[in-house]
């Protein structure tokens, strides 16, 4: 077994090795393949082959699989035209994998503030095709993510996230449609102190999420619990049911929350929490 290190202090391609079985590890379309998008030039946007994602094909537990990590320091895990089109093509060719008998497992590390500002409507759009993808494939086999920290998941991406099968968090995570400054910057600091690190955590930190039920899984920032995580979610198969497809309930619940107040973090818990049933 290998030593079971933090996941958060690894890099992407770092997560991916230790995700996939060892020694299968296979990397597509690295940054020496200088791959940039020809629009971008047009724009006056500089183009750059470095985009920060990782895609890597293996196994886990000897079945076929993608993982997807992205690279949180660089330029925040903002997605481009190229990270977004990676991904996107990785997880539209993991469905036809699976089309065609080959059952390709994905798994999705995301840490991304979401798109890329220079990149505007590109990045957007990349990221609608990972959307669309991710549901295509999640018929089909469950769609892990992973969201460990520090960058936490923000923007189109945490819409991704939303989309996946499961999700796995540690309290280092964080998890929101709006980052805290930006939040901050269009309703003031009396609203969101996006220096206040408790208050951020209290309102999206992963135990946070996962007290609400948008999360299946809070683990500590081991790569085994990690893994073990992981494997749980592969081995429970597609749900009978995705929490994006119950968007009926999700709507009721927030429809009868009054934001004429501050929140708290507990009342942040209670907006989505699973009813128990007695």
């Amino acid at each position: 077994m290998r030593n079971d290190r933090s996941f958060i202090e690894l890099r992407a391609r770092a997560r991916a090795h230790e995700l996939l079985d060892e020694g299968s590890y296979r990397e597509l379309l690295d940054p020496f393949e200088g791959v940039m998008s020809p629009w971008l030039g047009a724009q006056g946007i500089v183009p750059q082959a470095d985009d920060g994602m990782v895609v890597a094909k293996g196994t886990i537990n000897g079945q076929p699989a993608v993982v997807i990590a992205i690279e949180g320091t660089f330029q925040g895990g903002s997605m481009g035209e190229v990270s977004g089109a990676k991904m996107a093509a990785a997880l539209e060719l993991a469905a036809e994998d699976n089309r065609n008998g080959i059952p390709t497992q994905a798994v999705l590390c995301l840490e991304t503030g979401g798109v890329r500002l220079q990149e505007a409507n590109l990045g957007l759009a990349a990221i609608a095709d990972i959307h669309a993808a991710i549901v295509d494939l999640r018929r089909y086999t469950p769609v892990i993510g992973i969201i460990t920290g520090t960058v936490g998941c923000f923007g189109g991406m945490s819409i991704a996230a939303a989309l996946c099968s499961y999700l796995i968090v540690t309290r280092e995570a964080r998890l929101g449609l709006n980052g805290p400054q930006v939040i901050e910057q269009e309703a003031g600091i009396e609203e969101y102190d996006s220096r206040d690190r408790p208050f951020i955590w209290s309102m999206t930190g992963g135990e946070t999420r996962y007290q609400s039920g948008l999360v299946d899984a809070l683990v500590g920032d081991g790569v085994n619990a990690v893994k073990a995580a992981m494997n749980d979610a592969i081995a429970k198969g597609v749900p009978a049911q995705h929490r994006s497809d119950n968007y009926a309930w999700y709507l009721e619940r927030l429809s009868q929350f009054d934001t004429r107040q501050q929140a708290d973090a507990e009342q942040i818990k209670q907006v989505f929490a699973p009813e128990v049933k007695g």
